[in-house]
Parts: structure tokens; C-alpha cells; sequence
């Protein structure tokens, strides 16, 4: 059985520049021989975390929204990608809302001394970030890249490679690239093979 890549999408558009990368490297990752899933992120229904400390003492969130049936996956999945655009120097609302949700994890790992992602499971995790910019400044990926690369951590997944693509408001429409896509292909299949699938 191939192993299991989770796909999130991050763009508040589901059809949009950060879309269409994501959708390459997840059929890199499936053509590789994972299995993938995906979760688009504005189609979810959650709040974001509202610190009531439930997950201090236990392996779940008190607010029973769309969050719930996603920690089970999060656990299991062997490889991660992550695809999102820089929005205001970091990333868009919604997906740091369902960062921030991972406090459970948070806890279980930094608190409690006993992560929620098995021994051997966390041995060959791997994630992959994917990300425009329409600006093209040095410092642009500076924020998201540590947001993701703390979740990455507080999950027990190796930031393990990246595609970062500035001067989106130039460029317009990544279909105009080729090159771009055939890369974000090229590293969703690196991962889902360096996965062992």
C-alpha cells in the first residue's frame, strides 16, 4: 500500500495561481504511487483557537467543529504540502486559524512529553511548502516560512522542500509559466518517493 499524502490549500481561491501549483505536486505525489487527499481550507467550517486549554489535558479540542475528523488524518499522513500566498507578509487568516488549531498537538509534544504522531510514524515524515508572492523583496517569505516550518515542527514533520515564487503581480497568471509548474510536479513526486511509496 502507497503511502499517504495530505494536500492543504491555504488561497482563499480554489482555482487561483497557489492552485494550480498545489494540484502539480499533488499529482507528482500520486503519480509517484501516494495516496492523496486534499483540504482546501476555505471550504472548512472552524473557529479559530480560543485558548480555553482543553488540549492541555487531553489528545482533542473542546470546540466541536470541522477540526475534529482533520487531527486523526494529521497523525497518520505520511507527507505534508502546504500551499498558500503571501498575504500582508504572512500568510492568509483561515489557514493560520487552522495552524493555530494545532495546539493539541502543541501540547501533547512541548507539555505533556508524548507527541501525538507515532515513533516510527514521525521517522520519514516529510513536508513539502509551496508559495507565491506578488511582491519580488528579499525578506517577502521570511514570515510564512517560519509559520509553516513551526507547524511543520509542533506536528513531527521535516520541512523537507520548498517553492517559492515571487513577482506574482508581474508574472499574473502562473499557466504563463510552464517551467514553474513542471517544478511543483517535480517536487511532489521527489516527496511522495523519498516517502518510500
Amino acid at each position: 500500500m502507497g503511502k499517504k499524502v495530505i494536500g492543504i490549500l491555504g488561497s482563499p481561491l480554489t482555482d487561483g495561481n497557489t492552485a494550480q501549483l498545489f494540484e502539480q505536486a499533488l499529482k507528482g505525489a500520486k503519480d509517484a504511487g501516494c495516496e492523496v487527499e486534499k483540504i482546501v481550507i476555505v471550504n472548512l467550517d472552524f473557529q479559530a483557537c480560543q485558548e480555553m486549554m482543553f488540549c492541555k489535558e487531553h489528545e482533542t479540542c473542546i470546540l466541536d467543529d470541522d477540526m475534529q475528523a482533520l487531527y486523526p488524518k494529521l497523525r497518520e499522513t505520511d507527507g505534508i504540502i502546504i500551499a498558500t500566498p503571501v498575504m500582508t507578509m504572512g500568510i492568509p487568516g483561515k489557514l493560520k486559524s487552522f495552524i493555530d488549531r494545532f495546539q493539541v498537538f502543541f501540547m501533547a509534544k512541548y507539555v505533556r512529553k508524548k507527541s501525538l504522531v507515532s515513533d516510527e510514524k514521525k521517522k520519514g515524515r516529510k513536508g513539502l511548502f509551496i508559495c507565491i508572492s506578488g511582491m519580488n523583496i528579499p525578506e517577502v517569505f521570511v514570515g510564512v516560512k517560519l509559520t509553516i516550518k513551526a507547524f511543520f515542527d509542533i506536528i513531527d514533520c521535516q520541512y523537507s522542500d520548498e517553492l517559492l515564487i515571487s513577482d506574482m503581480d508581474h508574472i499574473l497568471d502562473i499557466r504563463s509559466q510552464p517551467v514553474l509548474l513542471e517544478t511543483a510536479y517535480k517536487k511532489g513526486f521527489a516527496l511522495g518517493k523519498s516517502l518510500g511509496s
